[in-house]
């Protein structure tokens, strides 16, 4: 840093030099770097990366200048910033593109800070809700932004551990906030207690279903008691558009019909197969007489064609070979009887 300037760490944001010349980025913040676990005076500690390249071309690692705060829990060691919410107690420059940063802030609760190797997320393999014991942003207080929907009835998390750290996890609980209007139900691995690994994550199962509808989501703080630490906290926020019925409501009924219209095309259709290798195989049946339902189906035809007319079936095609002697004359002794004879006609129904 030049001579003259000042130091402003921005917690989440960045790290800057700055001087009358202007600002200097020594680093940003990375939502993909978290915090992790500091040794010796500090408690924990964050890298700041992808600074202002100016002068630092030349680092291994391309990356401009880079930052890193030790954060430490309490006040600063050498008696400075007494009385303040927190302040930077020391900076030390390893280079011109680096450079190391104490700060203090307050800490109200007893107990290590940071629960190494801990997460909670919506996958197992993620920490969207909790990273190394400490609660992400969108989750450490109510957030509309980050609220579930009317409709979602159930949302999944999953813990991971450090096998060795694992067994320190106990049971969580919730507060719901108000306390009445909706209705939330723990279950799952993790509120049975068993102790979350890396390799196998126990599950956080949430039921919640809205009993009262309101303008603001409703507040559900979780906590995770974990042995020698302190507790972890994180807050999940629900609206509540309309009035949930028992059971799921529509979802319900949509399900039942969705499965009662499966048994039925499963059922219609080992019907039909059935009905039609019977009458192929036992009735001798073939074409579209060896259909089921097609005897009712021609009778229904034949009847509403009128009498006399209907579907001409298979075996009826060789009669009517036999009948043909009815379109001659048949033979007699006067042409008389002859004159009043007329052909007999044949009527056939259509499908």
């Amino acid at each position: 840093m030049q001579q003259g300037s000042d130091l402003s760490v921005r917690f989440c944001k960045d790290v800057e030099s700055r001087s009358q010349t202007g600002y200097v980025d020594f680093g940003r913040f990375d939502r993909f770097n978290y915090f992790v676990a500091g040794s010796g005076q500090s408690d924990f500690v964050q890298e700041f990366y992808n600074g202002d390249l100016m002068g630092c071309e030349q680092s291994y690692d391309k990356m401009g200048r880079t930052a890193q705060v030790n954060i430490i829990c309490g006040k600063c060691l050498n008696g400075q910033c007494k009385g303040r919410p927190g302040c930077i107690c020391n900076v030390t420059n390893e280079s011109n593109c680096r450079v190391l940063v104490d700060l203090a802030i307050p800490c109200d609760k007893p107990g290590p800070p940071v629960f190494q190797g801990f997460t909670v997320g919506f996958h197992p393999r993620s920490w969207e809700l909790v990273y190394n014991g400490m609660t992400q942003i969108g989750f450490e207080k109510p957030h509309h932004d980050f609220s579930f929907h009317t409709g979602q009835t159930q949302v999944v998390l999953f813990m991971t551990a450090v096998a060795s750290l694992s067994s320190l996890v106990h049971k969580p609980s919730l507060k719901v906030l108000p306390d009445k209007g909706l209705e939330v139900g723990l279950s799952g691995s993790a509120a049975k207690g068993k102790p979350p690994t890396t390799l196998s994550p126990s599950m956080l199962i949430v039921d919640w279903r809205c009993e009262v509808a309101r303008n603001t989501p409703y507040e559900v703080n979780i906590t995770i008691p974990v042995e020698g630490y302190e507790p972890i906290e994180f807050v999940l926020t629900k609206t509540c558009d309309y009035k949930q019925d028992p059971g799921g409501g529509r979802t319900r009924g949509w399900a039942i019909f969705g499965v009662l219209s499966c048994i039925f095309f499963v059922s219609s259709t080992l019907f039909c197969c059935g009905g039609f290798i019977y009458k192929t195989k036992v009735e001798r049946q073939r074409g579209i007489d060896a259909l089921p339902g097609m005897t009712i189906l021609s009778a229904c035809l034949e009847t509403v064609s009128g009498a006399g007319q209907g579907y001409s079936r298979p075996e009826d095609i060789n009669s009517a070979f036999g009948s043909e002697t009815s379109w001659e004359r048949p033979p007699g002794p006067s042409q008389g009887a002859g004159a009043a004879w007329r052909p007999t006609e044949r009527k056939y129904g259509a499908i």
